[in-house]
């Protein structure tokens, strides 16, 4: 299915321009809040969305939504990714919880699935005002750079981005060079696809956190499935964790451990 590549990403950089920088440092009292304990959202968060929903929908007619806050509010709209047809994922801020503590470290993340698989992908981070896509089969670019992922290293070689209960494990995470901690999954497979990080892995896998960033690490070379072998799909339920690696070989020595120290 084609689709306009430069429209989508000017359409992001123009919701962020007008919805999410003018509030960046600048939020209210009453402007952020928590839908659940730990989780953060903000005005901004609601009003990039809405905006990126009618702008897709504008792009692509016809096609399906499935945003972050609207679906968690409403669950059953996850469905649309089960079905035939093109559907749009959208995250208007990943990383709300650095973006609402004034940290730069956040970003908009659009994917496009067409009969379930991830077709394109954006990754748009506003203050750097850069923006990285991927298109099945066509490659991953940033800023007409074309992106490639680590070379295979060993262990002591690699910095992964995991969470705390495998960096808690030594046995594991103490093998490694490093682990990186950016609390925004766009952050993480921006440095995937370039090659910064050499691994990552992820137990929660809400589609918008993962579509566009696991299909950009594909098409910047990289390996990747759920640790039991499956093949990741945005919308397909009990999931167990994504592992992303720079090589097969890499991600078959990686897999079993994860799941060892995990108990999974």
């Amino acid at each position: 299915m084609n689709v306009d590549i430069d429209a989508v990403t000017g359409l992001m950089r123009s919701v962020a321009e007008a919805e999410i920088l003018p509030r960046f440092r600048t939020l209210g009292a009453r402007e952020s809040w928590e839908k659940r304990s730990g989780a953060v959202v903000t005005v901004a968060d609601e009003r990039a969305e809405a905006a990126l929903s009618d702008g897709l929908a504008d792009i692509l007619p016809g096609s399906g939504i499935v945003a972050e806050e609207a679906s968690e509010a409403a669950p059953e709209t996850l469905e649309a990714l089960n079905r035939p047809g093109p559907v749009w994922i959208i995250d208007p801020i990943d990383g709300t919880a650095n973006f609402s503590e004034g940290k730069a470290c956040f970003a908009v993340m659009v994917a496009l699935a067409v009969d379930g698989e991830t077709a394109a992908g954006w990754i748009y981070d506003p203050v750097a005002g850069s923006a990285a896509v991927a298109e099945r089969g066509a490659g991953a670019w940033r800023d007409g750079t074309r992106l490639r992922v680590a070379r295979p290293a060993p262990d002591a070689e690699m910095t992964g981005a995991f969470g705390w209960r495998l960096n808690k494990d030594k046995g594991f995470s103490s093998r490694f060079r490093g682990r990186t901690y950016n609390k925004c999954c766009g952050f993480d497979y921006l440095a995937l696809g370039e090659g910064r990080t050499h691994f990552a892995f992820y137990r929660s896998l809400k589609p918008w956190d993962h579509a566009a960033g696991q299909l950009l690490h594909a098409e910047a070379g990289g390996y990747s499935a759920c640790v039991d072998g499956s093949a990741y799909r945005p919308g397909r339920k009990h999931q167990e964790g994504l592992l992303l690696a720079p090589t097969k070989r890499i991600w078959s020595d990686l897999a079993p451990r994860i799941r060892r120290s995990l108990g999974m």
